[in-house]
This record gives structure tokens, sequence and C-alpha cells, in this order.
């Protein structure tokens, strides 16, 4: 459950070069609720944010200590923010509008501070003016549309007011000829670490890579991987790489070594946690398709039984294919 305390609205719109910082919290409307709500929703549960802790001598986490002292209010606080934020962009290839908005929240049961970077879209409303004719009406394309609530924005931070971990979604910009991410690094001044959508990546893939070093299955490999994901998601929300490692290679000390010295090396061996329901779901099924184009969706728990699906290696190095306990086939 989400819940709103306050929260503010600045606009920087580098396409016209303007920086309007409001002076008022954002109305207590049902639409502005609706609006933060589901973003702050999907933001929470995203997998492709990274968890992280601000730096020693973060300025942001000054502005921080200070809110919480009560030597800056909340609207000075988020001035001071997205001037911050003004400033690095400047020096960057950033030319769109986006809204800044600055939230204090309660996350189930946590006091949380959010921070929502909104790019502004092209869109299309209407127009009611006021003529020697009389009403006229008209329609029109603005630059200045916020993100939909069908739509995810692709950078934020929240962060938790007690225990000051983060989780971050920034985006790379390009800066004095090199590439920075302006969220994170510039105004947050933070440490991440791997999100839990790059964490899977790198266990599917480390995995592949050493089934493949060895001329095993990749199939069967990839398969093992979900299942191990799925049976773990019975039971808690934490997947730890380096046992996945071991399971899935528990019949081979070797491959279990060269698993455990790859995923070190790209730095991915810590536990993560992950969204249960969508983890669940992504690891559900698995798709084939061969190089005859034909394409299969499998459920995961049938790929390890040979009961409903069997892969066979024929004399000539092709594979075969075995679907068994057909009762019906329905086209879709």
């Amino acid at each position: 459950m989400i819940r709103i305390e306050k929260a503010i609205l600045h606009v920087l719109d580098f396409s016209s070069g303007t920086a309007i910082y409001s002076d008022a919290l954002l109305p207590e409307s049902a639409s502005c609720h609706e609006f933060l709500e589901k973003h702050i929703e999907k933001a929470w549960k995203s997998q492709s944010a990274k968890p992280g802790r601000f730096m020693e001598d973060s300025r942001f986490a000054a502005w921080l200590d200070s809110l919480a002292a009560g030597e800056l209010d909340f609207i000075a606080f988020s001035k001071e923010v997205g001037k911050a934020l003004e400033e690095a962009l400047l020096h960057t290839d950033a030319t769109e509008s986006f809204d800044i908005i600055l939230a204090e929240v309660w996350i189930e049961e946590k006091k949380a501070l959010v921070l929502l970077k909104c790019t502004n879209h092209m869109g299309y409303t209407h127009q009611i003016a006021t003529g020697e004719s009389g009403v006229q009406t008209d329609i029109i394309n603005t630059a200045s549309v916020l993100p939909a609530l069908s739509q995810r924005i692709d950078e934020f931070a929240l962060i938790d007011e007690e225990s000051r971990e983060l989780l971050v979604q920034g985006k790379r910009y390009s800066m004095d000829g090199d590439t920075c991410y302006i969220l994170p690094e510039l105004l947050l001044e933070a440490n991440l670490t791997p999100s839990p959508q790059e964490a899977l990546k790198s266990l599917s893939k480390t995995a592949e890579q050493v089934a493949e070093s060895y001329g095993v299955d990749k199939v069967k490999v990839e398969s093992a991987v979900k299942n191990f994901i799925s049976e773990n998601m019975e039971e808690g929300d934490v997947i730890d790489v380096l046992e996945a490692g071991r399971e899935i290679f528990k019949e081979s000390p070797s491959m279990q070594a060269d698993f455990d010295e790859a995923i070190r090396e790209s730095g991915f061996e810590e536990p993560v946690r992950v969204d249960q329901e969508a983890t669940r779901k992504k690891v559900s099924r698995h798709k084939l398709k061969t190089d005859t184009g034909i394409e299969l969706t499998i459920p995961t728990d049938y790929m390890g039984s040979t009961e409903y699906v069997e892969f066979v290696t024929n004399e000539d190095g092709t594979l075969s294919i075995t679907l068994k306990h057909i009762s019906n086939i329905v086209n879709r």
C-alpha cells in the first residue's frame, strides 16, 4: 500500500531553456494521487532498478540530513534537488522537457522519499478560445504531456528515509565527450549494485556459456536455470546466484567451479532480491525456436521430464522433439 504525504513538481524545459520551480505543494486531488500512486508502485516493483547506498560525502545525503533536522523545509529541499539536477544536465546532450516530482510517501509501512523524472511527450489535446465570432475550439499538439498511467517512468529514485537504502533507475547521457548516469552519479552520488534483471540475465548467460564450453545441451541448462528460480520463488524472494550454479551443475564439480569463477569475475555473485510474482511469471514458460522456423512455448515444469516433452539426438546430429499425452490441440 502506498500513501502520499506531500509532493511537489518542478518544470525543467531544456528545449526552451526554461526552468520553473514551484513555491507550493501539489494539491491533494484525486488525479494527483492516482498519477503518483500508479507510477511509484511501478518504480517500487521495477526489476531493472538498482539497489544502492549513498557515498560518505554525498551532497544529496547531506540535504536529507538537513531535511530530517528541520533545517530545510520540503519545498526548499526540492528546489535544491531540482537546481542540482538542472546544473548537471546543462553539461549533457539533454534537449527534452521534463518534470521533476519529489514526494514523501509511505510504502509498506516504511517512509520513503521518491524522485520521479518525468520526460514530457508530444500529445494532442483540445483548446478552447473566445473570439469575435464566439467560442472557437481547436485541436493542438502539445509537448507537455506527462507519462500515461500505462507507461513506465525511465528515471527515478526511491530512498528509505530510515535506512537510507536506495532503489535507482537512471539513463545514460553524453557529457563532455564521455557518458555518465546523471541520477545516481552526479545527483545522488551513490554506489549501486546490479539490478535483479541484470543478475538473472547474468545467471542465465553464464550457465549457458559454461554448458557450451563443456558440450552440454544449452536448452536443458536454461530449463534447469528456470526451474531453480521457480522453486526458489515458492520459498522466498531472494535468489542466491552462486547456489544456483551449484544446483544446476551438481553433477559436475568442474562446471560448478567454472560457473563460480565467471560469476565472481562479472560482479554478480551477491544474492539478489526479486519481485516474486513478476519473476515466477517470467520463468513459467520456456520458449524455443528451431532453425526450421518452428516456435514452441512449453511450461518450464515439463522441460525436465520426458513424460510430456522429450528431446532426442538423431544419428545424423539433428534433434527431434516429441510432445506426449496430448488429447486436444487448439488453433491460436
